[in-house]
C-alpha cells in the first residue's frame, strides 16, 4: 500500500509540474510554427530583393544563407527562452561553444572571413582572368572558403580564401584596355632608328591597335645590354585583341627586323686564350 501511495504521490506531484508548465510548452511550439513561417516569409522577401537587383551571383546566395541561419538561431533562442531557460545562461552556452569551434576552426574561419571580404570588395569576378598565389587563371567559381580557377591547361586550382584575400592579385580583365611592352634585342652595329621605324609601322598597320592622342604606339630604348640593344615596343589593346596582337606582333617583328639587315644577337662571350709559356 506504501507503494501506491508514494506512486499517488509522484503522479499527483508531476502532473501539477506538467500542467503548470503546459502554458510554457505550448507558447514555445507557437512561438516555433509562427516564427518558421516568418522566416520563410523574410527568405522570399530576400530573395526577390535579389530578383531585382544586380548582385553577384555568390553574394547573393552567402546573404541569403545568412540571414536565414540567423534567423533561425535567434528563433531557436526564443523557444528556449519560452520554456524556462534563462537567457544569460543559454547565451554563456552558446559563447562557449562558439569560442572551442573558432579555435578548432582557426584556418576555416579565416578562410570564411577572407570569402566575406572577396564578396563584399570584389576584386574580380567570376569570368574574369587573374594571377594569385603563383596561379594563372580563370575564375570559375567563387564560395565562402575557396576559389576555382580554370588555369590555361584546363586545371583546375583551388585557393583558400584566407591566403588569397591577405596576398596580391593581378586582375587582368578589370579594365577593358590593356598595355603592352615587347622587348626587341637588336646588335650594336645595327641602324637604332631603321629597327624602331619597321617596328613602329608594323604596330599602326594593325587596325585593332589603339591609336588615341593619349595612347599612341611608340619605340623607346629601355636598355644597352650585353648582347644588345634593347627596344621597347609599346602600344595599347581592348583586352580581346590583346593576345592575337602579341602573338603576331612577336613573330612579324622578327621577320621583318631580319628581312632589313637588322641581326636580332643571343646572348654570347667572346673567350680570350692567352699563351703563359712565353
Amino acid at each position: 500500500m506504501e507503494k501506491f501511495k508514494n506512486l499517488d504521490t509522484y503522479i499527483e506531484e508531476y502532473g501539477q509540474k506538467l500542467i503548470d508548465f503546459l502554458p510554457q510548452l505550448i507558447g514555445a511550439i507557437l512561438i516555433l510554427i509562427i516564427g518558421l513561417w516568418v522566416v520563410k516569409l523574410i527568405n522570399k522577401l530576400v530573395k526577390r530583393f535579389f530578383d531585382k537587383k544586380d548582385f553577384d551571383v555568390t553574394l547573393e546566395k552567402f546573404v541569403a544563407s545568412l540571414i536565414n541561419w540567423g534567423l533561425k538561431i535567434i528563433l531557436f533562442v526564443l523557444v528556449v527562452t519560452q520554456l524556462g531557460v534563462e537567457s544569460a545562461s543559454l547565451v554563456a552556452i552558446i559563447g562557449a561553444a562558439g569560442l572551442a569551434i573558432g579555435l578548432a576552426l582557426q584556418g576555416s574561419l579565416s578562410n570564411f572571413a577572407g570569402g566575406v571580404l572577396i564578396l563584399l570588395l570584389k576584386p574580380f569576378k567570376v569570368g574574369h582572368f587573374i594571377k594569385a598565389q603563383g596561379i594563372e587563371g580563370t575564375v570559375k567559381e567563387i564560395s565562402i572558403f575557396t576559389t576555382k580557377l580554370n588555369t590555361f591547361g584546363n586545371q583546375i586550382a583551388v585557393i583558400p580564401n584566407g591566403k588569397l584575400s591577405n596576398e596580391n592579385i593581378i586582375n587582368y580583365t578589370e579594365e577593358e584596355l590593356r598595355r603592352e611592352a615587347l622587348t626587341f634585342g637588336i646588335s650594336y652595329d645595327s641602324n637604332i632608328k631603321e629597327a624602331k621605324d619597321i617596328l613602329l609601322n608594323l604596330v599602326n598597320e594593325q587596325e585593332t591597335v589603339l591609336k588615341l592622342e593619349d595612347k599612341m604606339p611608340m619605340v623607346v630604348v629601355t636598355e644597352l645590354a650585353d648582347s644588345s640593344v634593347n627596344l621597347s615596343l609599346r602600344y595599347w589593346a581592348h583586352i580581346d585583341n590583346f593576345w592575337p596582337i602579341r602573338f603576331y606582333t612577336l613573330e612579324e617583328g622578327k621577320k621583318r627586323l631580319e628581312a632589313a639587315g637588322i641581326s636580332i644577337p643571343f646572348p654570347q662571350r667572346d673567350v680570350h686564350l692567352y699563351n703563359t709559356n712565353q
